[in-house]
């Protein structure tokens, strides 16, 4: 018997039995799939919606996945790659500086803007092809369309209802932009990466991590740069020392910085941009840049619709699973305000795919996650700060190590590195901080051994490389 046509939309399916075609044949992986047109899908293609959607189709789910903007998020697109870009960029203005005094006559160097913007954005389009590539390769079916709920197993996609037995919302987050007259005015993260060309001076407000990278990175390309403090400090939630370190070295290299000074209004003006702050100062600029934090986005999804609830500051509230009030929807990434990290996204997404697909249980650990601020010159941490630790300890050692980097000797800067290790009363290293060049990348080794409770007499039983920066970890006396 020759088999007659098939219907493969299994919302058709009474409709195919009344036109006498074949009922759609089950996956095997998916006996949900007679309700459903899905079995997971996501709201979302950034770095941990990707990673959910992936993994999940992987195991053999049926996946659909919804981005209305870039696949790739706001990492791979606005955010940590194409900004560690500029990074390396900026680099270069010191180091043609210093490469006189390692015998390298250099000419005189000239910026070009464009080229670096256009050459980071067209590795942005690299990624973004590369993520979209990934997907494919998984059968992930990608929706280029906005997405919202309509109720725990349906989302509107762009304009067409599709259902799921899970949905994810990982929609990340998006640049805070306080409401206060002339907010139009500025601009955020966002787009520094299509600017025409540079400005002559910038005003940041915000001295979080992403005002104090693009300080150093604006710094180091020309501009004249001014970060605005509502407070009177930087980097909060960092380790003092470190705060306090970056403060000196930015104020030597020229970086300007208003502390206590809130901004109340944004005026354009015949000279550029005016920032007019409560105490009745004011601060012009050509150009003022926003970065006072980001907001998860859940504005647009409906997830009331779906019994969704949010915390106070909009993000959504899920419990150890990752799972929101809703049966069957969750929520991983910068959208659930956690820890709005990158890495953590992908280990919540693997987490939530394998646990729906695989069976294995969800563990997250977000008690001791590295991080590092790309400013210049970068630094970065893992574990407790000393306050914290002698809040929740008592009794700590400190170790310190102030020097100045080889590098720097030879080339005549006086800027100095500075790497700090915080001890309990049983010998375990509970903090690590360190400020100086190549700072992060030393950083994602010391978190190895912070994550595997090493201990201080393990560190110090450890033989040196020599000469390097990182051996001071291992010859730290008190």
């Amino acid at each position: 018997m020759v088999p007659g046509p098939r219907c493969d939309d299994s919302r058709l399916a009474a409709r195919c039995a009344v036109a006498g075609l074949a009922t759609p044949r089950q996956p095997i992986h998916s006996p949900a799939m007679s309700r459903f047109d899905f079995d997971l899908f996501v709201i979302g293609a950034g770095s941990g919606g990707v990673r959910a959607a992936r993994v999940a189709a992987a195991h053999g789910a049926k996946v659909g996945i919804a981005e209305e903007h870039r696949v790739g998020g706001t990492c791979v697109i606005r955010g940590c790659v194409p900004k560690k870009l500029l990074f390396y960029g900026a680099n270069f203005a010191e180091d043609l500086v210093d490469a006189r005094r390692f015998g390298w006559d250099v000419g005189t160097p000239r910026f070009d803007w464009t080229t670096l913007r256009d050459n980071v954005l067209a590795d942005v389009d690299r990624l973004n092809r590369a993520y979209t590539d990934t997907l494919e390769h998984h059968q992930v079916e990608i929706r280029h369309s906005h997405a919202r709920l309509i109720d725990a197993h349906t989302i509107d996609v762009g304009g067409e209802p599709v259902t799921a037995k899970h949905v994810l919302i990982a929609a990340g987050a998006r640049p805070t932009l306080p409401n206060i007259p002339g907010i139009e005015l500025a601009i955020t993260s966002n787009e520094v990466f299509h600017l025409e060309a540079l400005p002559k001076s910038i005003a940041i407000v915000g001295t979080g991590y992403i005002a104090n990278e693009f300080a150093g990175i604006m710094h180091e390309l020309g501009v004249d740069v001014t970060l605005v403090a509502r407070g009177n400090s930087i980097l909060r939630g960092w380790d003092h020392s470190l705060r306090e370190r970056l403060l000196a070295i930015s104020l030597t290299k020229g970086l300007k910085f208003r502390f206590n000074a809130l901004v109340q209004r944004i005026d354009k003006t015949s000279g550029g941009i005016s920032l007019h702050f409560a105490e009745g100062e004011q601060l012009e600029a050509e150009m003022v840049m926003i970065a006072v934090g980001r907001t998860p986005n859940t504005e647009g999804l409906d997830v009331g619709a779906a019994g969704v609830e949010l915390a106070p500051d909009g993000s959504v509230k899920v419990d150890e699973t990752l799972r929101t009030s809703a049966e069957g929807v969750y929520a991983v990434g910068d959208v659930i305000n956690r820890v709005q990290l990158t890495p953590v996204a992908i280990r919540e997404g693997q987490a939530l795919a394998d646990h729906l697909f695989a069976g294995k249980p969800v563990e997250l650990d977000y008690g001791c996650v590295a991080s590092a601020v790309f400013s210049h010159p970068p630094l970065a941490s893992v574990g407790l700060t000393e306050s914290e630790a002698r809040n929740r300890l008592g009794p700590v050692a400190v170790y310190t190590s102030d020097f100045r980097p080889m590098k720097n000797v030879l080339a005549g800067r006086s800027e100095r590195a500075l790497i700090k290790m915080i001890v309990d009363e049983a010998d375990r290293i509970v903090g690590a901080h360190m400020i100086g060049p190549e700072a992060p990348e030393i950083m994602q080794l010391i978190a190895v051994a912070v994550k595997a409770k090493l201990t201080k007499t393990q560190f110090d039983q450890t033989v040196a490389i020599h000469p390097t920066m990182a051996e001071e970890w291992v010859l730290m006396r008190r």
